[in-house]
């Protein structure tokens, strides 16, 4: 069996990235534990016609994330990285500071102290210094600072298709093995 993949859902505006990822893991037979945000929830029921339980359905295992003694909490627990999707600034923050407010923050910064993959879609535009500062500090620690910006040589069609791209990135990023995207071969 596979280790498990680590989702971590936050605030910010992109929940069809945390979807798609879901649904493309269950689809491989990938297990997948999951934190959502209270504000993660929010963005879920304003940008989709989904539940938090249809959510929960793509998941293996769902953690409170006020539970700072759930299992992912510990480095002891392993799992084969994590990406938080959408990754909102205070998540961002959270993360490169260390400070360990709530699970999803928490088990970030154990993916990152176990040196196993952390990739964090970061949804904010326009950038000032201060969020610069905090990816490149994250950065410095070991995440993966990937904003779900498109990829035109595939000449998407869809908005589908541009979100598939990210994910297959992110998947990439993680080591797991796909047929989501289509690959550059060259010109």
């Amino acid at each position: 069996m596979p280790l498990p993949v680590l989702v971590g859902i936050s605030g910010a505006t992109g929940v069809i990235y945390a979807v798609e990822l879901l649904r493309a893991l269950k689809q491989l037979g990938q297990p997948v534990h999951l934190i959502v945000s209270e504000m993660g929830a929010r963005t879920l029921a304003i940008e989709t016609d989904l539940s938090l339980d249809d959510l929960r359905g793509l998941a293996d295992v769902t953690y409170s994330n006020k539970d700072l003694a759930a299992a992912v909490s510990g480095g002891s627990f392993r799992t084969a990285g994590m990406v938080v999707a959408p990754c909102s600034v205070k998540t961002l923050s959270g993360i490169a500071n260390s400070f360990s407010v709530n699970l999803m923050i928490r088990a970030a910064d154990v993916t990152l102290k176990e040196r196993r993959p952390l990739v964090l879609l970061f949804r904010e535009t326009p950038l000032h210094a201060g969020h610069l500062r905090l990816m490149l500090r994250a950065t410095e620690m070991g995440a993966v600072i990937m904003p779900p910006l498109p990829a035109f040589y595939t000449r998407p069609q869809t908005i589908g298709e541009i979100v598939q791209q990210t994910v297959g990135r992110a998947l990439d990023h993680l080591g797991i093995e796909h047929q989501l995207i289509a690959r550059w071969s060259g010109a």
